[in-house]
């Protein structure tokens, strides 16, 4: 057996042989059935051959059964199945194999001879590369991005509830302009506190989309270049460059970072690059870079736009309600922003308070907007987004536009156009009915605090270009992921079952795997057994299943779930399940096979299960017919996380053996149904 490099010894020292202990890492584009499956064959495998092997599953529901130190530390080998990037950091100085998930299904076996002599990783080395035909993965560049923003997401929540709840509780309107904390108050501390909260949100935000990037290196310059970008006087400019800056400067020191170390460098001084050199030349070079060539420009953008502003002060109210709603929607705290923002406070001292009108209408509308979305569509958004949705509800009612940086961040493409236009409605219609704000803030607080002249009017334009932000928002985002999902089944992948979710913040969101409930409903036929939340019932389950090949058998059980009453055209069911076969098989192996469709053919949910005696061939990755087959068809309003969770449920608990040999062996309907009541 060829001797693993890098790891101590792992027996007594007292002459005891050494057990060979091996890791492992599963993980497919979206963690559902591939992800375990692929654990639970190689967990299996080593134990046949006595190995000892923890394996790590990075599923929806977040990495479980961690690798920590202590295991790296004393493995002889590490096995990474996956169609997704991996970290492998963590494993520098072991024997690291590198498959795809699909491998691990059908050869794990091979892949513990072959880890053995596997090469050993070295550190600073390449994360894994998806494996062909294993599902689109996100870029690096996106990756990057979602790891800063879920960190930035705590920065906005609470500072920017604590400067709302310090404005409605401690500020009062000043004739001289402005909403006003008294300086000494209690209230003005708190006010304090959420202000160093926003000041930190930008360079956490470019810190950890370098940090992402370039690793531990890259953090200091990520930050500080985030820093710098949000501090206009270093450039000459009155506003910096906000979250758009921090975007830049978190990308550049990222790459910037990931250049230097391709630098070689003498041994002598390998050790103290990653934590004097690299840090000190990015962050120099980088804050230089800022300063010098990208800060002087945008100066002169911004002194020239106000003046633009200032020549339309005579036109059209309508034209220029909509101009400054764009500005102040477009990078929400950031520079254009607020040079709509200051064109507008600097007209208040002359006299001229519509044009804060128009702005004080725009401010609220992207955070009121994004929030009004996840309400409105909440499959689309992640558990996470909709919680920030609901602190940027609170964060526009007292006019804090930063609350939509989040989904700003993570969806540009689509949330910025829909908060722009949403934005430009709202000072469009403030404009055309002569709102005036006479102090320098926006949204309804400022009405309440009796700072608004023409009240009604105001939240009449608040109130609509909040609805244009939220309806264009959700009509993007969901044709973005209509496309990016594809048009067969559920967008799977070559490889299998995997469909793609709906929604990503991300960093690392996924489906939430609830409990299952099972509950028993008096109908008709006397008392009905109702698994997976009821989608699955006694009239879905059926002991033998008649149908000999795989065609045959979908559209026995498409007639199967028909007797539910909630399936409103056979055939449509069945040609959407057999174009989503088309695409790669749904059989997993071990004698499971999980056909599914979206598809409005069926009106609601529905879950059906049928035993085959003789097996139908499905093309598993196992080479095994398929005798345990479950059908899952949901419509196209249904698809996001309700389809994912009921696929995790069933798949989780489908690696277990035993649930399947009691499958298996239950008798009847009855005893059948007695064993489906397990999966929770």
């Amino acid at each position: 057996m060829t001797s693993p490099a890098g790891p101590p010894p792992t027996g007594s020292g007292d002459g005891e042989q050494k057990r060979l202990k091996l890791l492992a890492v599963t993980a497919c584009p979206t963690g559902i059935a591939h992800t375990y499956m692929a654990a639970e064959k190689l967990a299996q495998a080593a134990e046949s051959r006595g190995i000892e092997m923890k394996v790590e599953t990075q599923g929806s529901i977040g990495a479980e059964n961690v690798l920590d130190d202590n295991d790296v530390k004393h493995a002889d080998g590490v096995i990474v199945a996956a169609d997704k990037d991996v970290d492998l950091s963590r494993f520098a100085g072991k024997r690291v194999l590198t498959v795809g998930v699909s491998e691990g299904i059908r050869h794990p076996e091979q892949l513990i001879e072959r880890v053995l002599s596997a090469p050993v990783h070295a550190e600073g080395g390449a994360p894994t590369a998806p494996a062909a035909g294993g599902g689109k993965e996100r870029s690096l560049g996106y990756k990057a991005l979602m790891n800063g923003v879920s960190y930035m997401i705590p920065f906005v929540v609470v500072g920017g509830l604590l400067i709302a709840i310090s404005l409605s509780l401690g500020g009062h309107a000043d004739p001289s302009g402005g909403l006003v904390i008294p300086k000494d108050s209690f209230w003005m501390d708190v006010n304090n506190i959420g202000v160093i909260g926003f000041t930190l949100m930008v360079p956490i935000l470019s810190g950890y989309i370098a940090y992402a990037i370039g690793d531990r290196p890259a953090l200091v310059p990520g930050m500080i270049g985030g820093w710098i970008a949000n501090t206009g006087e270093l450039y000459d400019s009155k506003a910096g460059a906000g979250f758009i800056g921090a975007i830049v400067t978190g990308f550049l020191a990222g790459y910037l970072v990931l250049w230097i170390k391709k630098v070689k460098v003498p041994k002598f001084a390998q050790p103290i690059m990653p934590i004097i050199v690299i840090p000190i030349v990015a962050t120099t070079a980088l804050g230089l870079f800022f300063i010098y060539v990208i800060g002087q420009p945008i100066s002169w953008v911004f002194e020239h736009l106000t003046d633009w502003l200032s020549g339309m002060t005579g036109t059209s109210a309508i034209l220029l309600g909509a101009v400054l709603g764009l500005m102040i929607a477009f990078d929400m705290g950031g520079p254009v922003n607020k040079t709509a923002f200051l064109f507008g406070t600097g007209l208040i001292a002359t006299g001229n308070q519509t044009v804060m009108g128009m702005c004080a209408a725009a401010i609220p509308v992207m955070p009121l907007g994004q929030g009004l979305a996840t309400l409105i569509r909440k499959r689309l958004y992640s558990e996470q987004e909709r919680e920030t949705g609901l602190a940027s509800l609170f964060m526009g009612c007292f006019g804090i536009s930063e609350g939509a940086i989040p989904f700003a961040a993570a969806r540009p493409a689509q949330v910025i156009p829909a908060n722009m236009l949403g934005g430009a409605v709202a000072g469009a219609v403030a404009g055309v009915a002569g709102v005036e704000d006479a102090v320098p803030h926006g949204g309804p607080i400022v009405a309440v605090l009796g700072a608004v002249s023409g009240v009604p009017m105001f939240f009449v334009a608040v109130v609509i270009g909040s609805l244009v932000t939220a309806l264009t928002t959700v009509a993007l985002v969901d044709l973005g992921e209509r496309r990016r999902r594809g048009d067969a089944g559920f967008g799977a992948g070559a490889a299998g079952l995997e469909p793609a979710p709906a929604g990503v913040l991300s960093g690392g969101g996924g489906a939430v795997v609830e409990q299952t409930t099972v509950r028993a409903t008096s109908g008709p036929g006397g008392t009905s057994a109702e698994v997976l939340s009821g989608y699955l019932t006694d009239g879905t389950v059926k002991v033998g299943l008649e149908a000999g090949d795989k065609e045959a058998a979908i559209r026995e059980m498409a007639e199967l779930l028909a007797r539910t009453g909630k399936v409103a055209d056979l055939d449509e069911l069945v040609a959407t399940a057999l174009r989503r076969e088309a695409q790669g098989t749904t059989g997993l192996g071990e004698e499971i096979a999980i056909p599914h469709a979206k598809t409005d053919a069926v009106t609601e949910p529905v879950v059906g299960f049928a035993r085959s005696a003789q097996g139908v061939e499905w093309g598993s990755l196992d080479g095994t017919k398929a005798r345990l087959v479950f059908m899952i068809a949901v419509p196209e309003a249904a698809a996001g996380d309700e389809h994912l969770r009921i696929l995790a449920l069933l798949s989780r608990k489908l690696m277990d053996a035993g649930f399947r040999e009691r499958l298996l062996d239950a008798s009847d309907r009855s005893a059948l149904l007695q064993v489906l009541r397990e999966v929770e």
